[in-house]
């Protein structure tokens, strides 16, 4: 295999590893800031945010084919995560 085709091929392989993981999901903690949680599981699928008073609330989900992890945020601080696996389909 020359080296262009094996460069192609690892930057492939690379792109398939999601960071959507249960080991990813449990590194999560309260209290870490968006910055930190970004970090861990990249940019969030979707998010949306709101503000009441002078608190803010954000919602980012990171969705892959199967997982789906949802961090609910409170002044920019992890106050709820949530982990969904999808079942495999044959």
């Amino acid at each position: 295999m020359n080296l262009r085709a094996f460069a192609f091929a690892a930057i492939l392989l690379l792109a398939a590893c999601s960071k959507i993981t249960q080991d990813n999901f449990a590194r999560i903690q309260d209290g870490m800031s968006e910055q930190e949680v970004t970090a861990i599981l990249g940019s969030p699928t979707e998010s949306s945010s709101t503000s009441v008073l002078n608190m803010t609330g954000t919602a980012s989900r990171w969705a892959d084919k199967e997982t789906v992890i949802v961090v609910r945020f409170v002044n920019g601080k992890v106050v709820l995560k949530t982990f969904d696996k999808q079942p495999t389909r044959k």
